[in-house]
């Protein structure tokens, strides 16, 4: 099962291998309290795309596109479907305020089958 949760939400048991999937460590939030087990910086969009997307939602389905793009050819997206098929529960951690639009949503659906 693969899961998105923000950083500043609360730990579970259940998030089983939390891997952050952005470029930058999330503001006020600790190592110890982030629980992080593998950050995938690579993964994330890249600086002129993220900042280009400035999450406003007029701009997500290009910005979706565009992520996806970048994505086709990403040595750590072939890592990361490796570890969720070998593995039973993933949680994808992100830290966008904006539950809907943000990079990981559109990462998780490259992911699922």
């Amino acid at each position: 099962m693969i899961q998105l949760k923000r950083v500043y939400d609360e730990y579970s048991e259940d998030d089983g291998i939390r891997i952050l999937v952005e470029r930058l460590w999330p503001r006020g939030v600790s190592k110890e309290k982030a629980r992080i087990d593998m950050w995938m910086k690579e993964i994330a969009p890249s600086t002129g795309l993220r900042k280009w997307f400035n999450h406003e939602d007029s701009k997500w389905e290009e910005f979706a596109r565009r992520y996806r793009n970048e994505l086709t050819d990403n040595t750590e997206l072939k890592s990361l479907k490796e570890i969720v098929n070998r593995n039973r529960n993933i949680t994808l951690i992100y830290s966008s305020r904006n539950k809907d639009h943000n990079s990981a949503v559109v990462l998780y659906g490259m992911l699922e089958p």
